[in-house]
């Protein structure tokens, strides 16, 4: 029996594919299972898959059913003791599963261990942008419910199998934000951990689904309203930080789709929500973005935020080690 499960989930993914799974096998914890559910791919997922001799691939075939639908497949398949979740176009660090198996061997209460990641692009080159998350202990369900940071992506979390046993599975009703709702599920029952470390590398391109900001605030608003149906009213202003803090996000989005008039709204609905995130370095931030925009247009923008990418990669790293706080 496998101590941890490795689920990676294939919808016409062969162009990262190969580069995700080459980082499973270079980890230092080797006592893993992996798991590749091909989601109805047309690309060639299968016989490539097929080729690989390692006895610890599995390989599972399925009409597609989504993002979820596959992670459900694979988690009911598994037979490890941790689930680590692994997006086929994502890359872990050789030490990612040692250090995150350590963690739950030594910490019985704990439910889920994150790690900080790194963004990359398509080509796999670093944005120079770190995400961190400090959340631990009894309180991530507070966090969560507010969007705060906590597992920025679904490669990042391993998972005792157990705890999808209590809480059950991915909600495949839900088109966006369905990893959140799994994170407030399992935050209601169990405690988290980080390791504070950047052990994955998160690839972001255009095009995801991500840029569909509504269907994104109305997934939030199904998520969230189910979330507080029975808790108490002293953390009522929770939900409304928690409008405030999607509504930024969502404006960073709107700017990212050139939709500036849907950036404007989203920024002010924020304000509306949580008057507080005015102070926030994230919504001035997005002001002084937003003037610029208006003011010089997105092509003079768009080349300032090359030149800022650009010196974020060029500060954060050293001789190839990621250096943590450049975000």
């Amino acid at each position: 029996m496998p101590k941890v499960s490795v689920i990676i989930p294939a919808y016409n993914a062969m162009a990262y594919l190969k580069e995700t799974v080459e980082s499973v096998f270079k980890q230092t914890f080797t006592d893993f299972e992996v798991l590749i559910v091909d989601d109805g791919s047309s690309d060639g997922t299968v016989s490539w898959v097929s080729q690989i001799k390692d006895p610890r691939v599995r390989l599972i075939s399925q009409q597609n059913q989504g993002s979820s639908g596959a992670r459900n497949t694979g988690i009911s398949a598994a037979l490890g003791e941790y689930i680590a979740l692994l997006d086929a176009d994502d890359i872990w660090e050789p030490t990612k599963l040692e250090k995150q198996v350590r963690y739950l061997e030594e910490n019985s209460l704990v439910g889920l261990v994150d790690t900080w990641t790194v963004l990359i692009d398509q080509q796999g080159k670093s944005t120079g942008r770190v995400v961190v998350s400090h959340a631990e202990g009894d309180d991530v369900w507070k966090q969560l419910v507010q969007f705060k940071t906590v597992c920025a992506c679904d490669s990042t979390p391993l998972i005792r199998r157990s705890c999808f046993e209590t809480v059950g599975l991915f909600n495949r009703e839900l088109p966006f934000l369905e990893d959140l709702d799994m994170w407030i599920r399992l935050a209601s029952r169990y405690r988290f951990a980080v390791i504070k470390e950047v052990l994955v590398r998160y690839r972001q391109y255009p095009g995801s689904k991500s840029t569909n900001c509504q269907g994104t605030l109305e997934a939030f608003r199904t998520i969230v309203e189910k979330a507080f149906e029975s808790i108490h009213a002293d953390l009522l202003p929770l939900r409304e930080k928690g409008y405030g803090r999607i509504s930024l996000y969502l404006a960073w989005r709107a700017i990212n789709n050139k939709d500036y008039e849907q950036a404007w709204q989203f920024n002010r609905q924020a304000i509306a929500h949580h008057p507080q995130l005015i102070f926030s370095w994230d919504f001035i931030r997005q002001i002084i973005a937003l003037t610029l925009l208006k003011t010089f247009g997105h092509q003079t923008y768009d080349k300032m935020k090359t030149v800022i990418q650009i010196l974020r990669r060029n500060t954060s790293t050293d001789n190839g080690q990621w250096r943590i706080g450049n975000n």
